[in-house]
């Protein structure tokens, strides 16, 4: 699906170059947020990869449904997102109104709903003039739309950065950030603005999650150049402000089972933000088992809240580590070549005891205890994921 958001402020190329800048920066620029919100990296289920505009209540009601009957919010989702075109115009006091063909109910029927599931509900908006696909913004209607979402007991706010031209992202996403601070409503605020100045500089202080690229799209190139760039921006993430490197495509059906294996892999590593981005309705038994990995998923939401970074890379092989509170690393062995490759781990190299436990998260197996280092082949754009402990 082309749609205005891969224009060339949001090419993923152009957006990346800011990655570079992260090696530049240190610890001491990050400000950490005194929210409470978004304490491990937010897991549910966004409308946009699958169904762009296409979004109504009936198809909101019946992705919370299927969160809940799939087993996803047992194992950890609870966001059930509306990204773009839920809105059409403004009313003659200024408040934003909601398509009232696709959301008959209103979006505090809908709200109320998906409460009902336990669950909470997320909207979309934009920093700018107009969305992406040309709805109202929420330029100089940031305390109104705030309140007005807080009215219908919105639980999280994804706000892109279309028609934004001549604003600073840094001052504009904090008068997004102070208006739903004001909001009388705890209400998890993710900034998306593509990388756009480095939002892993002034993210922290300012929302909960921030995106670090242009969009993924569900190809193995787009995730992998996504997901591999985001080493040295692991300084900046942490418990209530983590790094976004967008949301999953896991189940679209344009990667095969090892591709997507690495992603969910790799995003866990990263300690990203997991939004399934698929049809919940119509899942695979495999893409469902991958999604609800309770071993994986587990490393993501780790309490310690530690990004992974790279240890080690030789050409297209790369080895990830991500420390956990028990002590115990989370470690990927990754495999970007085209070809079925041995690969090792040396203990040594990671800070690993001599004699080390071993679990692959992937399929749930303990293996046996390894001495100073474990060889596995791993197959062609694939990984295998793994806890080492003493």
């Amino acid at each position: 699906m082309i749609s205005l958001r891969c224009l060339a402020l949001r090419s993923l190329l152009g957006a990346l170059l800011f990655l570079n800048a992260a090696a530049l920066l240190t610890p001491s620029a990050v400000s950490q947020t005194s929210s409470s919100l978004a304490a491990t990296p937010p897991m549910g289920w966004n409308s946009w990869n699958k169904f762009g505009c296409n979004v109504s209540d009936k198809l909101i009601r019946e992705m919370a449904d299927a969160m809940v009957s799939s087993g996803m919010q047992a194992a950890g989702y609870q966001y059930v997102n509306i990204d773009d075109c839920w809105q059409v115009s403004r009313d003659a006091q200024g408040t934003i109104v909601a398509d009232p063909q696709r959301f008959s109910s209103g979006m505090k029927g809908l709200a109320d709903y998906i409460h009902t599931k336990g669950l909470k509900l997320g909207l979309y908006t934009d920093a700018g003039t107009g969305t992406c696909e040309k709805r109202p913004g929420s330029l100089n209607h940031e305390v109104q739309d705030a309140k007005t979402y807080a009215s219908w007991g919105i639980d999280y706010v994804k706000i892109d950065w279309c028609n934004s031209e001549g604003l600073d992202p840094e001052v504009q996403y904090a008068k997004l950030r102070d208006a739903l601070a004001q909001s009388g409503r705890p209400i998890v605020f993710s900034i998306c603005n593509w990388g756009v100045k480095a939002p892993w500089r002034w993210g922290p202080k300012t929302g909960n999650l921030w995106r670090t690229t242009g969009d993924i799209s569900d190809s193995y190139d787009s995730m992998s150049l996504i997901g591999f760039g985001q080493n040295g921006l692991e300084i900046f993430a942490g418990p209530g402000h983590w790094n976004d490197p967008d949301m999953l495509e896991v189940g679209n059906g344009h990667m095969n089972r090892d591709e997507y294996r690495t992603h969910m892999a790799l995003w866990a590593l990263l300690a990203a933000p997991l939004l399934a981005g698929n049809d919940l309705r119509n899942m695979s038994a495999e893409t469902k088992e991958l999604l609800t990995n309770s071993d994986v998923i587990a490393v993501d939401q780790d309490s310690k809240g530690v990004q992974g970074h790279r240890v080690w890379q030789e050409g297209p092989l790369e080895i990830w580590a991500k420390p956990l509170a028990d002590g115990s690393q989370a470690v990927g062995l990754f495999n970007r070549s085209e070809s079925a490759i041995q690969m090792t781990l040396d203990f040594k190299g990671i800070g690993a005891p001599a004699a080390a436990k071993l679990r692959d998260l992937l399929d749930h197996k303990d293996l046996a205890t390894a001495q100073n280092s474990y060889a596995t082949e791993v197959p062609k754009h694939g990984v295998v994921l793994l806890k080492v402990s003493k």
